[in-house]
C-alpha cells in the first residue's frame, strides 16, 4: 500500500550508462523534490532509489521509462517500499 511518503527502486535496463542518464535523472529528481540516489552497476544497468510522495514518484518513474534523450531503456523494474527519511537531497553515487 503506498503512503503519504513512498520509497521507490527502480533497475533501469537497455542503453542507459554513457548517455548522461544519472545527470537527467539527478535533475528530474530535483525538479520534483525528491531525495535518494542514481547509479551506474556493473552489468550496464542504472539503479535509483528516490522518496518523495505517491505523484512525484509516479512523475518520476515515468521518467525514467524514457530516460535521459540518448538514452534506449528496454525495460524497468520498479519496487514501492516504505520510505526512510535517510537522504537530504538527491545525489548521483558512483560504483
Amino acid at each position: 500500500m503506498k503512503r503519504e511518503s513512498n520509497r521507490v527502486t527502480a533497475a533501469i535496463k537497455g542503453r542507459v550508462q554513457g548517455v548522461s542518464f544519472r545527470y537527467y535523472t539527478l535533475h528530474e529528481a530535483d525538479r520534483l523534490g525528491l531525495k535518494g540516489w542514481v547509479r551506474n552497476e556493473r552489468d550496464g544497468s542504472v539503479t535509483a532509489v528516490a522518496e518523495g510522495n505517491p505523484a512525484q514518484l509516479e512523475e518520476f518513474i515515468r521518467f525514467l521509462r524514457r530516460g535521459s534523450p540518448a538514452a534506449r531503456v528496454s525495460s524497468i523494474d520498479v519496487e514501492w517500499l516504505e520510505s526512510t527519511g535517510e537522504y537530504e537531497r538527491f545525489d548521483i553515487r558512483w560504483a
